[in-house]
Formats: C-alpha cells, sequence, structure tokens
C-alpha cells in the first residue's frame, strides 16, 4: 500500500454521467442507435473515387481569381 496515494477522483462531469446511466439504463443503446443514423454507413469505394475524380483543382487564391 503506498501511503502517497490519493483517493480516486471524480469530476463532476463523470459523477453526473455516472448517475444518467444508473437512472436511464436504455440511455446507451439510444446513443448507439443515434451513431448508426448518421455515421456507422458503408461506404462504396468505387463511387468515392468516381467523386474525387470529378472534382476540381481550387485557384491557390480564391478571392483573387475574378477576372478583371
Amino acid at each position: 500500500m503506498n501511503i502517497f496515494r490519493r483517493p480516486d477522483y471524480q469530476s463532476d462531469a463523470t459523477q453526473f454521467i455516472n448517475q444518467l446511466k444508473v437512472t436511464q439504463p436504455e440511455l446507451e443503446a439510444q446513443q448507439r442507435q443515434g451513431r448508426a443514423l448518421l455515421w456507422d454507413k458503408q461506404v462504396d469505394r468505387r463511387l468515392a473515387a468516381d467523386i474525387n475524380a470529378g472534382r476540381l483543382a481550387q485557384k491557390p487564391y480564391v478571392y483573387g481569381s475574378v477576372e478583371q
């Protein structure tokens, strides 16, 4: 046992989140559903490559590119 060991510290935010998880156990499942809705997608790599190939190069200074 270390005599210099401090008691485990938890910030107010961590305590709040832990309490929220205890009071609403379905919250984590809802978060996973939301993530799956927006982020966990299958990427069609051929389509992404076609889109990237069709992009035009941006001019070095966009605001000065107006023809006079």
